[in-house]
C-alpha cells in the first residue's frame, strides 16, 4: 500500500494506569482507569475479542459500551485515516489487517485495543 492510501477501522480500547492519559470520557477522573494494571486491560480485552470471535456479540455493541475511546458514540469508528495520523503501532497493525478482519491484542500508548480494518 502506498503512504497516500487511507483505511478506516474501529476499535475498542481499554485504558489503564499506565496510558498517557488515565482518564476517559467515561471516567472522567480517572477512578477506574488508575486502578487497573496493564495486564488486567489485557484480560478485559482478550475477554471481548473471544465473546466477538465467538459470534456472542457484535464489535460495535462492545464498543459502543465498553471503549474508553469517544469513538464509542460512533460504535467504535474511527473514519478513514492515512498514515501518520494514528500512533505508529495502531496505524501498522491496521494497515495490515484485511478489511473485515480484526487484530489481536495492539499496544499502545494510549491504551490496549483491538482494531477492526472496515475499509
Amino acid at each position: 500500500m502506498s503512504s497516500g492510501q487511507k483505511v478506516r477501522a474501529s476499535h475498542i480500547l481499554v485504558k489503564h494506569q499506565g496510558s498517557r492519559r488515565p482518564a476517559s470520557f467515561r471516567d472522567s477522573e480517572g477512578v477506574t482507569i488508575k486502578a487497573t494494571t496493564r495486564d488486567a486491560a489485557i484480560i478485559i480485552l482478550q475477554a471481548f475479542r473471544d465473546a466477538i470471535e465467538a459470534g456472542k456479540v457484535d464489535f460495535d455493541v462492545v464498543a459502543a459500551r465498553y471503549s474508553d475511546c469517544s469513538s464509542a458514540k460512533r460504535n467504535g469508528d474511527l473514519g478513514w485515516f492515512a498514515r501518520g495520523q494514528m500512533q505508529k503501532p495502531f496505524e501498522d497493525v491496521t494497515y495490515a489487517l484485511n478489511v473485515g478482519e480484526m487484530s489481536g491484542i495492539v499496544d499502545t500508548d494510549s491504551g490496549v485495543h483491538i482494531i477492526l480494518r472496515t475499509g
